[in-house]
């Protein structure tokens, strides 16, 4: 039940922090570091609410894992975001 929804997680999560650590080295504004986090919460937020109002029950929940994984990619990526670089 939960493990899917972590594997599922992996490949758009590892993508993420790919795409903001080359953002990073790149020196780019801080708001483009940040745009990968962003969009990985807006969805996470979106498939929690679509698992918790319109689908519910067993399947409901494992888009609520599926969204707690994508916040926890989301978190590490603006971390990976904020570091200074010097």
């Amino acid at each position: 039940m939960m493990f899917v929804p972590l594997l599922l997680a992996l490949i758009p999560g590892m993508i993420i922090l790919t795409l903001t650590s080359w953002l990073c080295k790149r020196g780019v504004s801080p708001f483009l570091k940040k745009l990968p986090g962003i969009l990985t919460m807006m969805a996470a937020f979106t498939l929690f609410y679509i698992g918790y109002v319109h689908i519910r029950g067993f399947e409901g929940a494992a888009y609520g894992f599926l969204s707690f994984f994508l916040i926890i990619f989301a978190f590490i990526s603006f971390m990976i975001g904020k570091k200074v670089r010097v």
